[in-house]
C-alpha cells in the first residue's frame, strides 16, 4: 500500500522533494501547499496537475494524508510539525527541526508517544562521497582538526530567500547543522562548549540579525571544529568551498574543481558535490619523504542533487514500512541543534557558551 503524502512547502527543497514523491512508487502525492500561487501552481503543472492549496489545515481536512513533507521556513517547522503528529501523521521535516531544543525535544517524545516517524533532512547522510570522507575521517586518529565551510554569493531571487530565512534563522543556525552534525558523526564525541563572531553585513536585513558567521566547537576527546558561512551579494567566492579534516596519521579534503572553478557559490548543486576526496598520510621515511603518496579517490559518479532528494525520501519510505528505529537519527538531530542554537547565542552575547 502507498503512502499518501502532502508537501508544505514549494520552494527548493520542497520541490525537489515533491518530485521525489511523485517518483517513487512506494508513495502517492497527494497535494502541494504553499501561499504562493505561482510557485505552487507551476510545480503542479510539472507534476500532472497535482491538487494545490494554499492551507496547511485545508490539506490535512480535505486530503487526509499519511504523510506531511514540511519544507516551510524553519520558525513553522515546529508548529506545523507538532499538528501533524497530533494528527497521527508521519513527517520528513526539513532542518532545523524546531527553533529551540526544548521544542525539538518536545517533537521526539511526542513522535514516540504516537507511533509515528520524524525524519530530519540530513541530505548529506544519504550522500555516498560524504560517507566515505566520514569513514576516512574516522581512522585519522584523534583528535581531529575539522574545517568547513559554505558561504553563499546571493543576488535577486537567491538574495531576496536569504533575507526571509534570516527574519528568523542565521546562516550558522541553518547550514551549520548539516555540518555540525558531519563533525558529531566524525567524532562520536560529546561536544563541551562552542564560541561565535558574527557581522552584520547589510541594511537590508534586521538589525539584531548577522549575515556572516563562524563557530569554533570543542569535543570530549580534544577534536576541534571551525565552520563559517555567510549569505548575501556582498559575499566573496574565494574558498567558499572549504571541507577539510586533519588528525595525527593525516589528512582527508573534498575536493571540488567544479564548483571551485565555476565559482558559483549559489548553486545548489554545487553544495553537495564533492568530484573527489584527496587522503594525505603523514607517517615520514628516515630520509624525510613522505612513506604514502597522496591518493586522489573519485566520485565522479555521485549523485545530482534531484538523485539525494530522491534517497532521503527512500530512506522515510523504510523508516514507514519497515518501522526503523530513529532513535539514533534524532538524537543527532537534535544533538547538533543544540551546538549551533549555542553558537547563536554566543554570537548574541560575546562569550563561550557550555554545552549540556
Amino acid at each position: 500500500m502507498k503512502i499518501k503524502i502532502i508537501v508544505v512547502g514549494c520552494g527548493n527543497m520542497g520541490s525537489s522533494h515533491a518530485r521525489a514523491y511523485h517518483n517513487l512508487p512506494g508513495f502517492e502525492l497527494l497535494g502541494l501547499v504553499d501561499r504562493n500561487v505561482e510557485t505552487r501552481q507551476q510545480l503542479s503543472r510539472e507534476l500532472d496537475g497535482i491538487a494545490e492549496l494554499d492551507s496547511f489545515e485545508k490539506a490535512l481536512q480535505q486530503l487526509n494524508p499519511d504523510a506531511v513533507a514540511v519544507c516551510t521556513y524553519p520558525d513553522s517547522h515546529y508548529e506545523i510539525t507538532r499538528k501533524c503528529l497530533q494528527q497521527n501523521k508521519h513527517v520528513f521535516v526539513e532542518k532545523p527541526l524546531a527553533a529551540t531544543v526544548e521544542q525539538a525535544h518536545e517533537l521526539v517524545v511526542l513522535a514516540q508517544k504516537v507511533k509515528r516517524k520524524i525524519v530530519v533532512g540530513y541530505i548529506l547522510r544519504v550522500h555516498p562521497a560524504w560517507a566515505k570522507f566520514i569513514e576516512i575521517a574516522r581512522t585519522l586518529g584523534k583528535p581531529l582538526v575539522m574545517r568547513m565551510n559554505l558561504n553563499q554569493q546571493s543576488s535577486g531571487k537567491e538574495w531576496q530567500t536569504h533575507k526571509k530565512l534570516m527574519a528568523s534563522i542565521s546562516p550558522i543556525v541553518d547550514c551549520g547543522v548539516h555540518y555540525v552534525d558531519v563533525m558529531c558523526q566524525m567524532t562520536r564525541s560529546k561536544p563541551l562548549r562552542v564560541q561565535a563572531i558574527g557581522a552584520r553585513l547589510s541594511d537590508e536585513i534586521d538589525p539584531e540579525m548577522y549575515n556572516y558567521g563562524q563557530l569554533q566547537v570543542v569535543f570530549e576527546d580534544g577534536s576541534v571544529g571551525w565552520y563559517e558561512a555567510g549569505w548575501g551579494p556582498m559575499m566573496s567566492q574565494t574558498a567558499f568551498f572549504v571541507k577539510d579534516v586533519v588528525g595525527p596519521r593525516g589528512c582527508v579534503s573534498i575536493t571540488e574543481q567544479k564548483a571551485e572553478a565555476a565559482g558559483d557559490s549559489s548553486d545548489i548543486d554545487a553544495h553537495t558535490k564533492t568530484s573527489g576526496l584527496l587522503l594525505h598520510k603523514s607517517k615520514i621515511n628516515s630520509d624525510s619523504t613522505f612513506a604514502e603518496k597522496d591518493q586522489l579517490i573519485s566520485t565522479a559518479d555521485e549523485p545530482d542533487h534531484q538523485e539525494l532528494c530522491n534517497r532521503e525520501q527512500d530512506y522515510f519510505l523504510r523508516a514507514i514500512t519497515e518501522d526503523l528505529d530513529l532513535t539514533e537519527h534524532l538524537d543527532d538531530a537534535v544533538n547538533s541543534l543544540k551546538i549551533v542554537l549555542a553558537a547563536d547565542r554566543s554570537v548574541r552575547e560575546g562569550v563561550a557558551i557550555e554545552i549540556q
